[in-house]
């Protein structure tokens, strides 16, 4: 009778395939064929499809129906092919005019009933849609909003196969469909918290607090140590309300980690926040770096532009904790399989915190009850290449009750924000023109231009790299987080105060690691 072609697209990691979905009626024995690479739920979309077109009023002649996913070598995953499949068959069977369906990107997945339900994913598809040159995308109502985040295609909304028909055929004004074009239902997005935070509420640990600002002004990594109630918790989730806004670009960079993931909200997709991701200790290594038969973005991508917090530390799996070393040096994941590789975001600031030993109270001989042997054991789950990741590592000891009831007033989350923001601005300033974004972000090979050392500043780290037993890479780190020092310090150049701080968040090796 006819054949027809309606465009639509699949997720390869974060990447976009588009998919050509051919649909050819023809005489035979009534039969509704599906090839082209298929997973399960996609074969499956044959009996949804044919029982949503009758639940449409329309019947389908008992004819052989044959429908092609293209490429046969991408593998399809997912139910988000229902409706496109529905219209390519209608349109083989004169339904629907073909020239309807050029240049518009159809998806969304089917009930039995016709009704259309949202799909994961729209807002790296929509924009493949868009850089393709389609002018519009008929896609779930419920991802409508979502998809009105991308500029310069029109979205079409429906809620049931009869309303992508109306459209299509021009029985139902486009004007009852489209979406409001812009941003104005994003508004009011960043009101996510549930729970004020603020810096104010942690009593004393002035020195934690300053590691947790440096830490932010410079995007770098983290780790907190100290006995049990030392608000090591308290503090690392409080750091996302220093952190400055993401622009415009890392937000949507940020909501298409969420929306492969099908997490972003439907009246308010675009996340203008910094994500604060808390895992577990009982987290696999595919949780938490991704993974799957068909890879998705784990929880170090969710934490994208943001924080990922790992409470205690040491109760982490060893294998897990070795598989963040390259991802946080690189800030990307790349997952490999056989048939292909995928590619997901991980610039992430690396918060953790832990014990320093089994009961918690080391090293106060006076209250510790562990042997040596008990603690060289529950410190080395931590290893040094691990460790080396970090960029400062400071002690949260025991607060003292005078700082608890004290009445000094604390500084609030909002004046250190100033700080990291203004510090954050000169990197801004001066990496502009390059990928580093912060100071954490820069290479061996850039410090000698940005993280140049004096006569007097030589002789220091001379000193620092003997006595500490610094590796290359710590070495790198205490520049890095000197650089960012003299920032917040206002200063253009490095000077020996910054390095002395800098030095002083590696003297816990040797202290609790004996390196």
């Amino acid at each position: 009778m006819a054949f027809s072609v309606v465009l639509s697209a699949g997720i390869r990691g974060m990447h976009v395939e588009l998919v050509h979905v051919e649909a050819d009626i023809s005489n035979g024995l009534p039969v509704f064929h599906m090839v082209g690479y298929l997973s399960s739920e996609v074969k499956e979309a044959a009996e949804r499809v044919r029982t949503a077109i009758r639940n449409a009023d329309i019947v389908l002649p008992a004819k052989k129906i044959m429908v092609n996913l293209a490429p046969a070598t991408m593998r399809k995953k997912g139910a988000s092919y229902d409706l496109p499949i529905a219209l390519a068959v209608l349109a083989s069977l004169g339904v629907i005019p073909k020239e309807e369906l050029e240049r518009v990107l159809v998806i969304g997945e089917l009930s039995l009933s016709g009704h259309v339900r949202k799909v994961s994913g729209i807002l790296p598809i929509v924009k493949q849609a868009r850089d393709a040159g389609c002018h519009t995308c008929i896609l779930p109502l419920a991802n409508r909003t979502e998809g009105n985040l991308v500029e310069g295609i029109r979205m079409i909304g429906v809620s049931h196969l009869k309303e992508a028909l109306g459209y299509l055929t021009h029985t139902l004004e486009p004007e009852a469909l489209a979406g409001r074009e812009g941003k104005e239902e994003t508004d009011g997005a960043a009101e996510e918290l549930t729970e004020l935070l603020d810096f104010a509420q942690v009593r004393g640990q002035q020195a934690v607090k300053r590691a947790a600002e440096v830490a932010a002004a410079g995007g770098h990594n983290l780790l907190l140590v100290g006995p049990p109630g030392s608000g090591k918790s308290m503090i690392a989730r409080r750091i996302p309300t220093i952190l400055p806004p993401p622009t415009e670009e890392e937000s949507m960079e940020i909501t298409t980690v969420y929306s492969i993931r099908g997490m972003v909200d439907e009246r308010h997709p675009l996340i203008t926040g910094r994500p604060f991701r808390e895992v577990h200790h009982t987290v696999t290594r595919a949780a938490l770096i991704g993974g799957g038969a068909v890879p998705v973005p784990g929880e170090l991508s969710l934490a994208h532009g943001g924080v990922l917090f790992l409470d205690e530390l040491t109760e982490f799996q060893k294998s897990v904790l070795e598989m963040l070393r390259q991802p946080l040096e690189e800030r990307q994941v790349i997952i490999a399989r056989s048939h292909g590789s995928y590619w997901f975001p991980a610039n992430v600031m690396l918060t953790a915190a832990m014990n320093p030993c089994p009961c918690g109270n080391f090293p106060d001989m006076g209250k510790c009850s562990c042997t040596p042997s008990q603690i060289r054991r529950y410190l080395s789950r931590v290893s040094q290449p691990f460790l080396d990741r970090m960029d400062l590592c400071t002690e949260a000891p025991k607060i003292a009750y005078d700082d608890l009831k004290g009445t000094v007033k604390e500084e609030s989350s909002e004046e250190i924000r100033e700080r990291v923001c203004r510090a954050r601005k000169i990197q801004t300033r001066r990496y502009a023109g390059t990928r580093v974004l912060s100071n954490a972000m820069l290479g061996s090979g850039d410090l000698e231009q940005y993280c140049a050392l004096d006569a007097e500043g030589e002789a220091l780290m001379r000193k620092a790299f003997l006595a500490l037993d610094l590796t290359a890479r710590t070495y790198h780190k205490i520049l890095k987080v000197a650089r960012t020092i003299a920032d917040l310090d206002g200063s253009e150049h490095i000077r020996a105060p910054h390095l002395k701080e800098a030095a002083g968040y590696r003297t816990m090796d040797k202290k609790y690691w004996g390196r």
